[in-house]
This record gives structure tokens, sequence and C-alpha cells, in this order.
């Protein structure tokens, strides 16, 4: 990967020099001073919208996928279509005459013409699902233009990035949200009530990933990005599914946080045999390596592995695992779930509980209406739900811009890693300071 300036050189050279020391710190990554007249958007609310009105950039397979989802969510105006190519925008615009929507503006043509629709003033939330290049600039123009943002995975690609996003959320006092869809699936909403009541004792371990080989996907991104993505940058460049979920289980920024990580590769070697098959040329630049494993330790102790592949041909499995002083869950491979003293659950006794601790922003009437939408089985349903039904009450988002910047992190932090002999490096405290702020994860409802 090419960090830019190589991300202090000096703080790296100095912690490379000690590392044969008994004495070794973690590699610093500076954390920049936050700007003047700014404060934190822990809990950050902005007046209620009755009616959210919304702008779509980027209308490809999660995209468009959006567009539809947002047909049957109370409360919502799409007002704007907008994608390069015209054929997505026509696409996503059947989609609404189909459903009876109203016709919405249309924006294509060219990568900037995002800008003309961000410009309107009778757009509350731009949604982006975009090329994850194109995802921060987007946001940023989008929140220096009065709109709330809501991100595609993984909403950030570098250290850069992430603090622009901070810094203009903070600035603008505007929501930016990235979209975690793994958050809201029904396994992992039940797990998360049961943690919360204490099911598993204290949590001690975590686990999450993505390993999806994606043979029969390269081909769908548009201009290869994605492939060529990965042959450019290291580390854990798609972190989010596999760590969202389980970040919350920690409480994260809300009684602890992210302290250091290690980062390691194997090298590679399905990644250049695709660039292979799909150009006929020999690759001998690739970057990030087949398999590429984290592991982060937390202020308070906690430790996390979060693993991707996406190039060898393994079964999909984003792990999600909670290892307890009193108990134990997994849903990959197969659900598991063991409570002290050692007591295996059947399946009808891991459903019994999923039912007993059903997580209290998942209704019977939600759960029903998101498995009809769909989305991933209904998560993507209920996650665009939430956001709505938040921004609809004035209620501060159940995801904040400091979860983006902690979940996508590990690219930049996991390549310094690696590139220096897989040295632990000091995760930034990106709410500079109020990581202790909030006591726990939760959600919030209107009265």
């Amino acid at each position: 990967m090419k960090i830019k300036n190589l991300l202090l050189i000096a703080a790296i050279i100095t912690a490379t020099a000690c590392s044969t020391s008994k004495n070794a710190r973690p590699i610093k990554v500076k954390v920049p001073a936050r700007p003047a007249g700014q404060e934190n958007v822990i809990g950050l609310t902005v007046p209620a919208i009755d009616t959210v009105r919304v702008g779509f950039v980027g209308l490809g397979m999660r995209g468009s996928s959006a567009v539809e989802r947002y047909t049957y969510i109370p409360g919502v105006k799409i007002v704007a279509l907008c994608d390069v190519l015209p054929e997505n925008v026509a696409a996503s615009q059947k989609t609404l005459s189909d459903r009876e929507f109203p016709e919405a503006a249309e924006y294509s043509g060219d990568t900037e013409v995002y800008k003309q629709m961000c410009e309107r003033d009778d757009i509350d939330l731009v949604y982006i699902c975009t090329d994850w290049v194109h995802h921060v600039p987007i946001a940023l123009y989008a929140m220096e233009h009065g709109k709330n943002v809501a991100v595609e995975v993984p909403a950030a690609t570098s250290l850069e990035e992430i603090w622009a996003l901070i810094n203009t959320s903070e600035r603008t006092r505007k929501h930016c949200i990235m979209l975690e869809n793994c958050c809201y699936d029904f396994f992992e909403l039940s797990c998360l009530s049961m943690a919360q009541a204490g099911v598993f004792g204290e949590v001690l371990h975590v686990e999450g990933a993505y390993l999806h080989s994606l043979d029969e996907y390269w081909d769908r991104y548009w201009n290869n990005w994605r492939l060529d993505f990965n042959r450019t940058h290291k580390g854990d460049v798609y972190p989010t599914h596999g760590l969202g979920p389980v970040a919350q289980v920690l409480n994260i920024h809300r009684g602890d946080r992210f302290k250091t990580l290690v980062a390691m590769e194997t090298k590679p070697v399905n990644g250049p045999a695709q660039v292979k098959r799909q150009t006929g040329e020999e690759c001998t630049d690739f970057q990030n390596g087949d398999e590429v494993n984290t592991m982060i330790l937390t202020e308070k102790g906690k430790t996390i592995l979060i693993s991707h592949d996406v190039l060898t041909p393994r079964p999909y499995n984003r792990m999600y695992q909670i290892v307890g002083t009193e108990g134990y869950v997994a849903k990959y491979p197969v659900q598991q779930m063991m409570l002290s003293p050692h007591r295996s659950l059947s399946p009808e006794d891991i459903k019994a509980m999923q039912e007993e601790y059903r997580n209290p922003i998942l209704t019977p009437e939600l759960e029903e209406l998101a498995k009809k939408v769909g989305g991933h089985g209904g998560m993507d349903f209920i996650m665009d739900y939430r956001l709505i039904y938040c921004l609809r009450n004035g209620l501060p988002l159940d995801m904040d811009v400091y979860d983006l910047a902690e979940w996508c992190c590990l690219g930049e932090l996991g390549a310094i890693s690696i590139e220096n002999g897989n040295m632990p490096v000091e995760v930034p405290d990106f709410t500079r300071g109020a990581w202790d702020k909030v006591k726990g994860f939760s959600y919030a409802f209107a009265e």
C-alpha cells in the first residue's frame, strides 16, 4: 500500500529502531488536534425531519437495491438519483415508477455530477453507494452543503479520509453514518442483547471476518475498481462487516476503545492470478495478501481477531464469535451457543434464546416486513428503517462518525504494521478524549 508520506516516517523509524529492546513501544500515529471551535458529535442530533428527502449517489448493485428498499419505508421522499451511467439512473427510475413513486430528478454522465445534486436545497440525506474511492469526496461535499450523509462500507480508506470526515461532521453538525448492515443481522442483534444482559458473563474476546470468495463477482465491479484497490493496497481493506457487530458488543468508544493492533498477511497468490485471468498480463505488483489477519487489544484488556479473505475458495464466513467468562456464541460455520457449566444448546434452544433476548429495535412487525422486503435477508432494510426512524424523530443515530473511523482504520494501520515487520501500532482515539463519556452501547427511541 502506498501510504501518504509514509505516514509519519520518523515515528515509524524510531519505533522500528527500538523493536529489539525490551521496552519496544507500539508505532505511534499522530492524532491531529481538533480544529478550534469544534466539539465532538457523540450523541449528535439534528431537528426532527417529518419527511426525509433523499438523494442517492451510485446506483449499481448496492445503490439500486437501496432505492427499492426505501420505497417501503414510511416518511421518505426520493428526490434525486445520481450515477455516472445513465442506464443505472433509468433502471432506478423504473423502480420508482413500478412502485408508484413520483419521478426523481436525474443526474448522470460524469464523476462530478453529484455536486449538482448536493447543491439542491430540497435534500436532507445523501445516500452514497459508489466505488470506495469516491465515498469521501461525495460525503464531504454533501455535508458542506448542509446534508446528512450515509456512506456504504468501507466509508473511508485512509486515515486522512477518516479525519476529514470527522472534522467535517463535527464542524457542520451533520450526521455521517456508515451503512454497516451486518450490525442489523437478526442473529447478531439478539446476541448483542444477550451480551448486554450478561448471558455470556464478562466478554473477553470477540472475532469477526469477511471471508467471501469473489471469483464470480469481480467482473461486476465497474472498471474493475475493487480488484484494482486490492492490487494497490495492503491491510484489511474491507473490515467492517466483521468488526462492526463485535465492536458494539465491546462498547467501543462507549466505555472502551481500541488501543493497539498487529496485522499479518499471507503472500499474494490468487490476487495476481486473478489479474492475469482478467487482463492476460503477469502481475508482479499485487500488494494485498490473499488473507489478512488483524489482532486488536482494547484499553480494558479485551482482544479482537478480524480476518479478510476474498481470494481463496473457502466458504462464506463472517466468524462472529463472542467469548465470555460464562458462555460462548458463534454464528459460523454453524450457529453454536454454550453456557456455563459447558452446556451446549440445541438449535431449538438457541432459537428460544434469540426470542427471549429479542433486540428492542426488532419488533415482530418490523422483522416480518424486513424479511418481505429483503436485502441480505432483511438486515439491510432494518438498517435503512432505523436511519430514517432516528432522523424523523430527531434522535442520535445507532452509529456515528467515530464508529465509521474505528471500523475503517484497520486498512491503513494494518498496512503500517505489516510493512514494519508486524509491529504493534497504536490506534488513534478518534473521539479525541471522549471515548469514555458514554457508558455502554444503546439505541435511541422516541417517547
